[in-house]
């Protein structure tokens, strides 16, 4: 069967960069698992997890046979604190890097003592990730590891080489990079460049105006520009060596890649002609997901900038090719997020924090206040010349992706309202799509059952936006007419005619888990709360909530599973992927 990538397919571990990465092979199933790297509990982090937590968790995975570990984007975020409003395309995110000292040799030991003495540690150390408090003391701590190593030419004293070498080879990006984080630095944090005084909001502009800086202000600012572009240097190090480590463990590390970027982002400011500030990227209403009134009626609107394709295509998508090579430097394989937007995506003519005023309003209302009306981009899939024109719109992006992945594995989200040609289109270019049991349903509601799934595929209960099982199953519970969608969820994981139990009990758990590795997905992947039973949640789309994002696992990486129940589940999770031959 030819599935669009030739031979690569047959192979699961091939050349990348130089390097080894994961390809999707049917023939070879294997079990992953999902965990959000801010929610991992590392026995030497400061309040959220970091590279030495996920560490740890690669030795949990592989001392249970789990082979991929997939984690969320982890570029550098904004005041949303949302891995998928980045303020960077590129820059990885200095809140998940360990100041271990054998991540961060840089760090003092007397600073590091300093760090460890701060009475705030013991409290971020326990409930939610406080991202104020977590951010301000990983910059004092990455400020003083780089003022010891760096002299003051700015020119590091033992590893001048390595880092000279990072800042030319990135150059592409990090100088506009810095620069944007510098200016962040100067307007307290902040990234609305649109509010900034015009001397900063365009890069060229920014740079006259550093130039202009008295001698002593001016060699501050080039300072504090060349103290970001050191930690990002410190950041690909850290994640590198953690890929490394993990491959030697028979673990691949599974990234990320966000459909947009925030329109807060150093991105959008230094490249203003391949985005339409005009518009904001969503999603339409969907009958499964109404977590507000706004979302019920008009979709998410996530605020995220549209591409102007063609600028982009007019030289050869060159800041796609850069950030999926980014990735590929720290990743195996790596999920494209929403791949539905490229072929088409839905757009708003309004920008999020004005939702309020369209709540109330009827289609010819909005469509008076705003000059138009939320609807698909370029075009709506109403005509079959549409859908035709969309699907090549969308095959030429993805082709442009595959290319620019190098031998790196490629997986794509394709959940939500998907036209009926996104999946074949993904299949011919030998691109998993997502399985969610919950939204793979026959006409009369009840689930698809899992033997009908494609080989080529990620099978999974659940993303970071949804519900975990466990949670799902309290709800249903509660709910007087809960009762028919637990009675459909029981039957497809062959439950039988037994009573269902009002509690998520492990043996009900093992059913839905069993079930999932039963079938022929290439990859069967857990959500981390899933595997262990949890009712945590990491995010609800739509309303902006304080709580997205900040949830942490209960207890640290190395007591994961130590408690009697939890022991019990994962010991029969791991019989049954032994059984299913899940390698």
């Amino acid at each position: 069967m030819d599935l669009g990538r030739g031979s690569r397919l047959a192979k699961e571990r091939v050349s990348c960069f130089g390097v080894e990465a994961m390809q999707p092979d049917p023939a070879h199933r294997v079990t992953g698992l999902l965990a959000p790297v801010f929610a991992l509990r590392g026995r030497e982090d400061f309040g959220i997890g970091d590279v030495a937590a996920v560490d740890e968790m690669v030795d949990w995975c592989a001392e249970r046979g789990i082979r991929v570990l997939q984690i969320l984007p982890i570029n550098e975020t904004g005041a949303d604190h949302s891995p998928y409003n980045a303020i960077s395309s590129i820059a990885l995110d200095p809140a998940t890097l360990s100041l271990a000292s054998r991540f961060l040799p840089e760090l003092p030991k007397r600073e590091r003592a300093k760090l460890t003495n701060i009475a705030v540690t013991d409290a971020l150390a326990s409930g939610p990730v406080r991202y104020p408090e977590v951010k301000a003391l990983k910059h004092r701590a990455l400020r003083a590891a780089f003022d010891a190593s760096v002299g003051a030419e700015g020119r590091a004293a033992a590893s001048a080489a390595e880092f000279e070498a990072f800042v030319q080879a990135e150059s592409d990006w990090l100088s506009d990079y810095a620069l944007f984080r510098t200016l962040m630095d100067r307007h307290r944090d902040g990234a609305v460049w649109e509010s900034w005084p015009a001397e900063h909001q365009t890069p060229e502009g920014a740079r006259s105006w550093a130039a202009a800086l008295p001698p002593k202000a001016r060699a501050e600012f080039g300072r504090t520009a060349r103290f970001h572009a050191w930690v990002q240097w410190i950041a690909f190090r850290q994640w590198s060596a953690v890929r490394e480590r993990a491959r030697r463990r028979g673990v691949s590390l599974m990234g990320d890649i966000p459909f947009g970027i925030g329109r807060c982002s150093a991105d959008v400011w230094a490249r203003r002609d391949e985005f339409d500030l005009r518009w904001s990227c969503g999603a339409p209403p969907e009958p499964f997901f109404k977590p507000d009134l706004f979302t019920e009626r008009w979709g998410q609107n996530w605020g995220l900038p549209l591409y102007r394709w063609d600028r982009m295509r007019e030289n050869g998508f060159a800041w796609w090719r850069q950030r999926v090579k980014s990735v590929a430097r720290v990743f195996d394989l790596f999920r494209v997020d929403h791949v539905l937007g490229f072929y088409r995506v839905y757009a708003f003519p309004w920008p999020p924090w004005e939702n309020g005023d369209y709540l109330s309003l009827d289609q010819e209302q909005a469509k008076a206040k705003a000059g138009d009306l939320p609807r698909f981009w370029p075009e709506g899939d109403e005509r079959e010349e549409s859908r035709a024109a969309n699907r090549v719109h969308g095959e030429t992006l993805m082709r442009m992706l595959l290319d620019a992945s190098g031998e790196c594995g490629v997986v794509a989200e394709d959940l939500g309202w998907t036209p009926d040609y996104v999946r074949p289109s993904l299949a011919s270019l030998g691109v998993p799509g997502f399985k969610i049991p919950l939204f793979e349903r026959r006409q009369d509601g009840t689930y698809t059952p899992v033997e009908s799934y494609a080989p080529l595929s990620v099978a999974t209960f659940a993303t970071h936006d949804h519900e975990p099982l466990a949670a799902m199953w309290e709800r249903w519970s509660r709910d007087p007419n809960g009762a028919v969608e637990a009675r459909r969820a029981a039957d497809w994981a062959g439950w039988g005619a037994r009573a269902l139990p009002t509690a998520f009990t492990p043996e009900l758990h093992a059913a839905f888990c069993r079930r999932l590795l039963d079938g022929p997905s290439w990859l069967a992947a857990f959500m981390i709360t899933d595997l262990l039973g949890l009712t945590l949640r990491f995010n609800i789309p739509g309303p902006m909530s304080a709580s997205n994002w900040t949830a942490r696992l209960p207890v640290a990486v190395a007591e994961l599973g130590k408690d009697a129940e939890a022991a019990r589940r994962l010991a029969a999770i791991g019989d049954l992927r032994r059984i299913n031959s899940r390698v």
